[in-house]
């Protein structure tokens, strides 16, 4: 059986979801949509979550927070952060003054997380959920240094890049139908026994 690690690219997970109108799908069982992505011959030994913790507004957070809470309850599954950093954008037209927060470290943590796993014989084939070309360096290096082991790239809905198409094993686009089976059931219990509800704005 071949040895498969998913790292997920959350963000670009989540607006490739968004831009579909797939709001419904958030609720997202990160594991069972890897395990919907696998071969036969294939096993799968972690998820790879990446993503950064939002503050504002505080009822979008709350709905992360719930997300990753769920997460939690996979043994699976391991959350790596990265952090949001807020810029000041001055409107050129009025003055006005807007706060924009910019994700930070994700592509960085992805890359390192897959080198060290190449280098850690972790994976035969490592599937990167995620179209950010950022992420090229990373595939080339683990091709040139193991040319044995796959790099597939599985591109959210409403997101591709060619040049990781250009530079992966092998990619493709996730289809709805593997999202849609994918999906928690609207209540998770955690370890302590707290029940998680899915958001009402999700359903």
């Amino acid at each position: 059986m071949k040895k498969i690690i998913v790292y997920v690219d959350g963000f670009n997970l989540y607006f490739g979801l968004k831009e579909k109108g797939w709001r419904r799908y958030y609720w997202l069982n990160l594991v069972a949509l890897a395990r919907k992505l696998l071969k036969p011959d294939q096993t799968l030994k972690k998820v790879k979550y990446f993503t950064s913790h939002i503050t504002i507004p505080p009822d979008k957070a709350k709905r992360q927070n719930d997300f990753l809470e769920a997460l939690e309850t996979l043994p699976e599954l391991c959350i790596f952060f990265g952090k949001y950093q807020t810029n000041s954008i001055t409107c050129n037209k009025c003055g006005h003054i807007m706060l924009k927060p910019n994700e930070k470290m994700t592509d960085v943590n992805i890359a390192v997380e897959m080198l060290a796993d190449a280098f850690l014989d972790s994976f035969d084939i490592a599937i990167l959920i995620s179209a950010d070309s950022d992420l090229i360096g990373p595939i080339k290096q683990i091709k040139k240094i193991f040319p044995e082991k796959q790099v597939v790239v599985a591109f959210p809905p409403s997101r591709f890049s060619y040049e990781l198409q250009n530079i992966a094993s092998a990619s493709f686009t996730i289809g709805r139908k593997k999202i849609a089976e994918s999906v928690f059931t609207d209540e998770v219990t955690k370890r302590d026994g707290f029940v998680l509800k899915c958001p009402d704005r999700w359903k």
